[in-house]
């Protein structure tokens, strides 16, 4: 009976749980954005599945530094990824990326968009 009480205590008894430990803080690294160690492999990991050569899915295709710099000079890019209104959000019919992502993509961007 005391065992079974003090099993049920041990159970039952309040923990506290350390914010940092719960919701850790995720470094997002945007300073010298690279295309081939950082954006495209967002891009192939969120996009490809539709919109590589062989889906194609709206007659956007991806694949390539090219393709994706088309989107990327008629604005078209950040406003899909950010969700922005007069955009078709994507990933289509998924959450948005990351907000670590989309600040790799933007910082790519402003940081000329090279094919690195």
């Amino acid at each position: 009976m005391i065992c079974s009480g003090l099993l049920l205590l041990a159970t039952t008894a309040c923990y506290y749980d350390v914010e940092e430990e719960l919701y850790p803080t995720i470094d997002c690294t945007t300073e010298d954005m690279s295309f081939a160690a950082d954006i495209l492999p967002i891009i192939q990991n969120n996009c490809y599945a539709c919109h590589d050569a062989a889906s194609n899915f709206g007659g956007i295709d991806l694949e390539g530094h090219q393709k994706l710099k088309v989107l990327i000079e008629n604005n078209s890019l950040l406003g899909v990824i950010k969700h922005q209104a007069g955009f078709s959000p994507m990933p289509k019919n998924k959450a948005k990326l990351l907000d670590c992502e989309i600040e790799k993509i933007e910082a790519w961007i402003a940081q000329g968009a090279l094919d690195n």
